[in-house]
């Protein structure tokens, strides 16, 4: 379906504050932008940039205060938002203008039933004729792709993986056919197939229903797979607006131009060739690991063996680093976490410099969580909120003591921030005063703190803006050349891992499927699932 030339919905002029102790925060600066039924608008930028707060406010999520909408007009289908009493706005907001959000688990209701969530939007704007729910409910969850929705409707949100929470989130937006759906960042944390299967529902509601779509995202690639039009958003102003092929192939405006040098490499180099080089030493050698959990071991249920993990062997050598691969459930974590001896393998062993980490004890164990260290997804959730900077990364001294004196411990904390790209002055802050990029460098300097030589990366740029992702991986090649460090280096994002690593390891269900070099595996995969992983990527929506 081709979109309306009439736009539904046009905002102009719109300026939101946020009032503070100080001067004001201006978070929307002066943004106008329309959209046209069976249009898509990707509104395009990096946190804090201003898309949330701006399409906030056509659903009346901005509290006032601390929220002032300054000026500006929000005008849906001839109607001014802006002056919507509480039972107007309920009764558009569901019906006309939907949402999907970011993490659907925050929005769920843990103590109901999905089915019971989806079935309160049909209650809400029945006007008394809500006929057989159950029914419109279940036919919803089959349209959005949910297995058995008969029997799982009844089910709770923690009973589903997180793309088919996505789905349910989606078919509670969709229930009553809006106008616009707003869609902001809903496929951020979901494996690339989740997320090539969300974008694909997102489209195929679209050309049924005939809907505009409003897509907030920093995920250059989901805008570019998407959009029929751009807006970049910086700084809380609106930098660039266009169709979509204009703004990724010619973008006018600096900050846009350096969004797109951000865009991981996508297409073929030249014809992969068979590295000849000798690799130095071998640092960490896996052999035949596994990790398997009894599940359903209860009274009235039959026990079984999940395999998280199953037969894994693979090699690192010193200064280089190795890519792992997959969805979900395929294994990836669980490796990190047996190499850290934070879990304990089934069968198998690990030889790190020739000695077995599983075996090891005491003094010996923690001489080894001194050579190995890691970084995790989420920076915020593994520091401890009370302590300043200096101090966590200080804190591996005062486990380790023969690393440094303590009469050094200020200057080298100061050395560590400056290394990964921050200033000696953020020493005395705590975490929560650092954006989620700033967070991970720290977490990368505490990691560097006892001197290591295998550091492991789970999910460690998943959550981040595009370009802070690249600065991130810039930052751990860096150090790679300047201090010979190895990296185990786990993620479901193919571009990025493209990016950064010397071979990848492909797992699904516990197993490695697929081993090789990277630009071999990209170019010339081998197992069907590697195929379908690299299918999954999103690709320009001019380009198909």
């Amino acid at each position: 379906m081709t979109a309306s030339d009439k736009a539904i919905l046009t905002i102009e002029n719109l300026t939101v504050d946020f009032l503070s102790e100080g001067d004001p925060a201006r978070a929307v600066d002066n943004v106008s932008f329309n959209v046209c039924p069976g249009e898509t608008l990707v509104i395009l930028g990096e946190s804090g940039s201003g898309k949330s707060v701006s399409t906030g406010t056509v659903m009346g999520l901005i509290d006032c205060p601390p929220g002032d909408i300054v000026s500006g007009s929000l005008l849906f289908d001839g109607m001014d938002l802006s002056g919507l009493d509480e039972e107007s706005r309920r009764a558009l907001n569901g019906r006309r203008i939907a949402m999907i959000f970011q993490d659907p688990l925050a929005y769920l209701n843990p103590v109901y039933t999905v089915g019971r969530q989806i079935a309160e939007v049909f209650e809400t704007h029945s006007n008394g004729d809500v006929g057989d729910v159950r029914e419109r409910v279940v036919k919803l969850l089959e349209r959005v792709g949910i297995p058995d929705s008969g029997r799982r409707i009844d089910y709770y949100p923690h009973q589903f993986s997180g793309g088919q929470r996505q789905r349910v989130m989606i078919a509670m937006a969709i229930a009553l056919k809006p106008d616009i759906l707003i869609a902001d960042e809903p496929t951020t944390a979901l494996d690339v197939s989740v997320q090539s299967q969300i974008l694909e529902l997102l489209g195929d509601l679209q050309r049924e229903t005939g809907m505009a779509l409003i897509m907030i995202t920093h995920d250059l690639e989901v805008a570019a797979a998407m959009a029929d039009r751009i807006i970049v958003m910086n700084g809380g102003k609106v930098v660039e607006s266009g169709k979509a092929q204009d703004v990724f192939t010619n973008p006018a405006h600096a900050y846009t131009r350096r969004l797109m040098t951000a865009l991981p490499h996508r297409g073929p180099t030249t014809e992969p060739t068979p590295s000849t080089e000798v690799q130095g030493e071998i640092l960490l050698k896996v052999e035949n690991l596994s990790k398997h959990y009894v599940l359903g071991a209860g009274p009235f249920s039959p026990k079984r063996e999940f395999r998280a993990v199953d037969d894994v062997s693979f090699t690192v050598h010193r200064g280089e680093t190795v890519g792992i691969v997959g969805e979900s459930g395929s294994g990836k974590s669980s490796i990190a976490r047996m190499l850290l001896r934070l879990d304990e393998p089934t069968s198998g062993r690990a030889l790190f410099a020739g000695e077995d980490i599983f075996a090891l004890e005491g003094r010996a164990l923690n001489g080894f969580r001194r050579r190995v260290q890691m970084v995790f997804q989420d920076p915020f959730g593994s520091m401890n909120p009370r302590m300043n900077v200096r101090s966590i990364i200080s804190e591996p001294w005062a486990i380790h003591r023969d690393i440094l004196p303590k009469a050094r411990w200020n200057d080298r904390v100061v050395e560590l921030l400056e290394l990964v790209g921050l200033k000696g002055d953020h020493a005395d802050r705590h975490p929560h005063q650092f954006s989620g990029g700033q967070r991970q460098r720290i977490a990368i300097a505490r990691a560097l703190a006892s001197e290591p030589e295998l550091i492991v990366c789970d999910e460690a740029v998943s959550a981040l803006d595009v370009s802070i992702q690249m600065q991130v991986i810039g930052l751990l090649a860096d150090l790679r050349s300047r201090l010979g460090l190895s990296y185990v280096f786990i993620t479901h994002d193919l571009p990025i891992v493209r990016e950064f690593a010397d071979r990848i390891l492909v797992m699904q269900h516990g197993k490695i499927v697929e081993d090789s070099e990277t630009e071999i595996l990209f170019n010339s995969p081998n197992h069907p699932y590697t195929m379908s992983l690299l299918n999954s990527v999103p690709r320009p929506k001019w380009a198909r």
